[in-house]
């Protein structure tokens, strides 16, 4: 009887490992914090909208999610944490605040939410187990974005968000 547990525990372990790269997962290197998430899935969720959303922002000159400045160049250490309030500040203000009668793209947002809302619960893990420091400079840097997003009016501020996601998205693709 052990002998099949034994057995199954090594198919399954094969089919998991077969079966991993065709589903998108992606593995995130935040730190110390190493959590695993289906990018290919959020970011084809954003796509579908992507075009409606950014069509809807009339501020084109204005930028909250700076390229360089803001995600990029973050430390490693720092990843964690500034991802972290990212979620945070799509989930509490974001996603829950865009207004439209268009059911595809409000559908699209909820999937996007529930997506977000567990990568955060992995990152409260790493949190607890202190693998998710914050430091001075990921404070610094969302108090930049945050900063940015509270510029504009509520409103345009959320659909400037909600279009800059693939900035986000494409961040979070190149952390390894």
């Amino acid at each position: 009887m052990k002998g099949s547990g034994l057995a199954f525990s090594l198919l399954s372990a094969m089919f998991y490992l077969l079966w991993t790269p065709s589903t998108g997962l992606k593995t995130l290197h935040l730190g110390s914090c190493v959590i695993t998430t289906n990018l290919q899935e959020i970011q084809s969720g954003f796509s579908a909208i992507r075009d409606s959303v950014q069509a809807r922002d009339g501020n084109i000159d204005t930028r909250i999610l700076r390229r360089m400045g803001s995600l990029q160049d973050t430390k490693p250490a720092d990843r964690c944490c500034l991802l972290r309030h990212l979620l945070r500040l799509y989930l509490d203000r974001v996603f829950k605040n865009y207004q439209t009668s268009d059911h595809h793209t409000l559908r699209k947002i909820s999937s996007l939410a529930n997506a977000f809302l567990a990568i955060k619960k992995d990152l409260r893990l790493c949190h607890a187990h202190v693998t998710c420091h914050c430091g001075e400079d990921a404070t610094k840097k969302y108090s930049r974005i945050l900063s940015h997003f509270e510029e504009l009016e509520p409103q345009a501020a959320v659909v400037k968000a909600l279009g800059e996601l693939d900035i986000l998205l494409r961040w979070m693709e190149e952390t390894e």
